[in-house]
Order: C-alpha cells, then sequence, then structure tokens
C-alpha cells in the first residue's frame, strides 16, 4: 500500500511540477516565500483587533501566535525528524526529473509540509474564530496557494501537504478549544463581580 501511495505521489508530482514557466516560476517561488504575504499578516492584525475589543483581540493575536509555532515546531519534530521521508528534490529515482525555481530543494525530509501545516492552521483557527465566510474563503485560498507552490517547486509530495493542512486544522481546532474556554472563564468572572 505504501509503495503504491509513492509511485502515485511520484506521478502527481512530476505532473504537477513547475515547467520552467517565465511567468510561473517567480509566481510560485513569491507565494512560496515567508515574507511574500507580510501585506496579508499585517491586515489580518488590524482586522483582528478592529473586529474585536482590544482584550480579546489581543488574546486572538497571542494564540494565532502559539497556534503557527506549535505548528512550525510538531511539523519538525514530530514528523520530519520521526519519519525522515526525503523531499521529492532528495528522492535519487525522481529529483533528475524535477524543475527547481532558483535551484532551490529545501532541506532533506519533507513530511509534512511546514508550509501547509502553518498555513492551514491559521487559516482554520481565524476562521472558527470569526465566523466569516468571505474570511474563511480568502484565507483557505491563501493556504491552498502557499500550499501548491510547495508542489511546483517540487519541493512536497500531494501527501506531505495534504497531511500538513490535516495536522494544521487539527491544531487549530484544539486552539479554537481553548480560546473558547479561555472566553467562557472570563465572562464567568465578569457576571461573578457584577
Amino acid at each position: 500500500m505504501l509503495e503504491l501511495i509513492q509511485k502515485l505521489d511520484e506521478w502527481i508530482i512530476i505532473s504537477l511540477n513547475g515547467s520552467n514557466s517565465p511567468f510561473w516560476d517567480p509566481v510560485m517561488w513569491w507565494i512560496s516565500g515567508k515574507t511574500s504575504w507580510w501585506p496579508l499578516y499585517l491586515a489580518l492584525i488590524v482586522f483582528i483587533f478592529w473586529k474585536k475589543k482590544w482584550k480579546e483581540g489581543g488574546l486572538i493575536f497571542l494564540l494565532t501566535m502559539i497556534v503557527i509555532a506549535l505548528s512550525d515546531q510538531t511539523s519538525v519534530h514530530f514528523f520530519k525528524e520521526v519519519f525522515h521521508r526525503p523531499r521529492p528534490s532528495h528522492n535519487p529515482s525522481i529529483e533528475h526529473l524535477l524543475n527547481y525555481v532558483n535551484n532551490y530543494k529545501g532541506g532533506t525530509y519533507g513530511f509534512i509540509s511546514s508550509h501547509a501545516s502553518n498555513s492551514f492552521a491559521v487559516a482554520g483557527f481565524l476562521s472558527l474564530v470569526f465566523r466569516l465566510r468571505w474570511l474563511t474563503i480568502l484565507l483557505l485560498l491563501w493556504a491552498s496557494l502557499v500550499s501548491y507552490s510547495r508542489i511546483y517547486l517540487g519541493v512536497h509530495y500531494l501527501t506531505d501537504i495534504l497531511a500538513g493542512a490535516i495536522w494544521g486544522l487539527l491544531i487549530s481546532a484544539g486552539m479554537f478549544r481553548i480560546y473558547l474556554t479561555i472566553i467562557r472563564f472570563a465572562r464567568f468572572g465578569m457576571h461573578r463581580k457584577k
């Protein structure tokens, strides 16, 4: 079964990997970049504090930072360092068949994708907190674009992406439960003071 999944993963990455396109190569490189999305991040911070009061906005911001840190660290220490699954760009049987933008091949191991885990963790958490359709669509589109760019660049298999997305969404659901618990306690405490 695992061998079949690996073969399917290899076929998918070879099919979806970049084709040295003068247009798409720099676009996907930019989408995959860690600093490319700063305007979105700043807009989200402004939105959080605009939509919620300062205390709750601060809590949401803090929990979002924890979600990112937790997702990022666990994707490396619980998965990459445990499973040791080479990225497609480090797989001797297919690495020569892939195109690389700016000769970027990433680190040795790729399961799970930290990009997918982190972006879906943020998307999931903020979608659960705000429950706004347009925001959910925007965040899931962003997370999907970031994730797809990793396949295009040849540094992740589809299963790396899917597992990363699932892991990120699980983290976001767990953090949302913590958020609800904190809000309930805060409101209960306010009622008791009255």
